[in-house]
């Protein structure tokens, strides 16, 4: 074999083996190629799935946002209501205490003349028979009844005559 037989069998090998190399690298490729699109493909339908309900995310806030501007349109409408009460309420306020003056101090009146009525009755019930007035007809069993006490004690509010139930009477003890 000669120098040039020699030469060209080695290019002809290296071409073959060149040759080998590419077509493993562009199977590779090709599978590479494949497994991309796939991935893109599901990337794809994943990302049309994520701005769907991006999409109804922003829908529902938005309807919120509505709601929200309705409540508080409606809120504003009840502080003005609120204030036009509290004006007419600040007004009646004088007429009230008008009335409960013009009414109450007859009341007043009549309940202390009741009370006085009343104490008199049983300021008279305690005394004893010795100092009723001539004339007055009370038996000793009467007045067995009735605890005597000074017609002093019995005006000042003795322990044996109440002024009120519950009403505490003496040296404030």
């Amino acid at each position: 074999m000669s120098a040039d037989q020699l030469a060209a069998l080695i290019a002809a090998v290296s071409v073959a083996v060149i040759a080998v190399a590419a077509v493993v690298v562009l199977i590779k490729l090709a599978r590479l190629t494949s497994a991309l699109t796939r991935l893109i493909t599901s990337y794809s339908g994943r990302a049309d799935q994520l701005l769907e309900h991006a999409q109804a995310a922003v829908d529902r806030t938005n309807e919120q946002l509505a709601r929200t501007d309705s409540i508080t349109a409606s809120m504003d409408q009840v502080t003005a209501n609120m204030a036009e009460l509290s004006g007419h309420v600040s007004a009646l306020t004088g007429l009230a205490r008008v009335l409960a003056d013009a009414v109450g101090a007859p009341l007043t009146g009549l309940s202390a003349l009741a009370y006085g009525v009343r104490r008199a009755m049983v300021v008279r019930r305690a005394v004893p028979a010795a100092a009723l007035p001539l004339g007055a007809t009370d038996t000793a069993d009467s007045a067995a009844r009735v605890p005597a006490a000074p017609p002093q004690a019995a005006l000042m509010g003795s322990p044996g005559v109440p002024l009120r139930p519950g009403l505490r009477t003496g040296g404030g003890k």
